[in-house]
């Protein structure tokens, strides 16, 4: 499944964007923001590749200017309500494309993607509070917030997590569209 936007092409991650993935993923301004370490190595994040980024309805987004793999987007699995009518969206971009709604726009096609192919009645999507960045698109796409919450990761022993929701019916009456 190839999908696309007017800057990017988004479609599986193959073993030859290793490097492309290695080139922002170790970048210590991405991972720890999402919650992972950065990569360590090529063979890292091909080992990515292979486990994390193999799963269904995971995509490189791919930059149509410079042909190179600049950042993940998809759904990630983790289901809140009912089995395979909720999942959440994760992202990850590099900071060369921050800051020009890159991320804001594969995301809006992707929950598209979601709600009218995979037929999803609700998408989850959180942030850690300081993430400011991630905020941003989250509420660029229309999600509400719901509640935070105290997790843990390799970081932190206590990160204040900030979840929202998007309902189908929300993203179908287009309310993403009239809050930007």
């Amino acid at each position: 499944m190839i999908l696309e936007t007017a800057r990017t092409l988004l479609r599986p991650f193959t073993d030859n964007d290793a490097q492309d993935l290695y080139a922002y993923a170790k970048d210590p301004r991405v991972g720890p923001a999402a919650g992972w370490k950065p990569h360590a190595s090529v063979e890292e994040s091909l080992r990515i590749i292979h486990t994390v980024f193999s799963a269904p309805n995971v995509f490189a987004v791919v930059d149509r200017s410079g042909g190179h793999v600049v950042g993940s987007v998809g759904f990630v699995g983790r289901p809140r309500g009912e089995e395979g009518r909720s999942d959440e969206l994760g992202y990850a971009l590099s900071p060369d494309f921050w800051g020009h709604g890159l991320m804001t726009e594969v995301a809006k096609r992707v929950l598209e993607y979601g709600f009218t192919v995979i037929g999803l009645k609700e998408v989850w999507c959180s942030h850690y509070v300081e993430n400011d960045r991630s905020r941003r698109v989250i509420e660029k796409c229309g999600f509400s917030y719901v509640f935070d919450q105290h997790l843990s990761d390799e970081f932190s022993p206590d990160r204040l997590t900030r979840f929202y929701v998007l309902l189908r019916e929300d993203w179908e009456r287009g309310i993403w569209r009239k809050q930007f």
